[in-house]
């Protein structure tokens, strides 16, 4: 039986068929998704809540991928509303992937809130990103076997749900809230994929962590990053056990075009779960727990009114 060839993440398989989308492509690790699936030669869509940003990121990706086939559209995960018309704006009949990557930290307080009264972190990056899988999936059903890839974050290995307080109302520390808004989503994927398989679904899911990325080691692309040389000097010595997010994008990637990748696995850098080539690793012990995620699942669904999975088909 022939074997795959070793991934190479700076040699990646041809998409020109596919379409994808990028959630937060304008910026950081979603950026750097955004153009190495372009390289691929699919049709790259970034979801992006500003449009200024949205055009620098599509022009950065022209200049640096030739013949990129890129665009945009706006896309605010806060607003749940929106999302219905963000999915139709996509302007496509399939989708053959999306990364789910846009997200929302907080460093300090106060706790604020989105339009709809969430937590806005537990808001955007887990209730937007549920809600929107909801709108995309006729489009995701329609492709041959589409991926959803949950980026979620190494910040949420060391934390915990609270799901008798899903949105920090009681206890509110950002760091803590961000950590585990980013576990909600990688529940989130995990689960979207059993409830997949249970219907039979052509979809898969996936779940990425980027490891440990730098803005202060990562390349610069003018106008979407451009660090300074002393940011970069004072953090060169820590590249010897985190990397930059052009390096943090490269387990999503590896999610999406892979042919070997299959849905309920975890993916996140070689080295430690911080830096390197991609690799699958082992679902963290908290995340295998199908009874919190099935909690998790009942709790959004009442907060955003859908449900992302499709209804078993009779």
């Amino acid at each position: 039986m022939p074997t795959s060839p070793p991934w190479d993440v700076r040699r990646l398989p041809r998409a020109e068929d596919s379409v994808f989308l990028v959630t937060g492509g304008n910026a950081g690790i979603g950026y750097f998704v955004a153009e190495q699936l372009a390289s691929s030669g699919a049709t790259v869509v970034l979801g992006c809540r500003s449009p200024a940003k949205a055009d620098g990121a599509v022009a950065s990706i022209r200049a640096r991928v030739p013949g990129a086939r890129v665009r945009a559209v706006r896309l605010d995960l806060a607003d749940l509303s929106s999302l219905p018309a963000a999915a139709e704006a996509l302007g496509t009949d399939r989708l053959d992937a999306v990364v789910h990557n846009a997200g929302v930290a907080r460093d300090d307080p106060p706790r604020e809130e989105t339009g709809d009264g969430h937590e806005l972190m537990f808001g955007t990056n887990h209730l937007g990103h549920f809600a929107l899988t909801r709108w995309l999936m006729p489009l995701l059903t329609a492709a041959p076997a589409a991926r959803v890839v949950t980026t979620g974050s190494f910040a949420a290995k060391s934390e915990r749900l609270d799901l008798d307080d899903p949105q920090s109302r009681t206890d509110y520390r950002p760091k803590r809230t961000y950590g585990r808004s980013k576990l909600a989503q990688m529940y989130f994927g995990l689960e979207l994929d059993r409830r997949l398989r249970a219907v039979g679904s052509t979809v898969s899911s996936v779940v990425a962590h980027p490891g440990g990325a730098l803005d202060s080691l990562t390349p610069p692309r003018p106008p979407v990053h451009e660090p300074t040389t002393a940011a970069r000097l004072r953090t060169a010595p820590a590249a010897l056990v985190l990397q930059g997010k052009h390096a943090g994008a490269w387990p999503a990637v590896r999610a999406v075009l892979d042919p070997a990748v299959r849905g309920g696995e975890l993916w996140g850098p070689r080295v430690f779960g911080l830096r390197g080539a991609p690799r699958r690793e082992k679902v963290w012990d908290h995340l295998a727990d199908p009874a919190v995620a099935a909690r998790l699942w009942a709790a959004s669904r009442a907060l955003t009114g859908v449900d992302p999975a499709p209804a078993p088909s009779r």
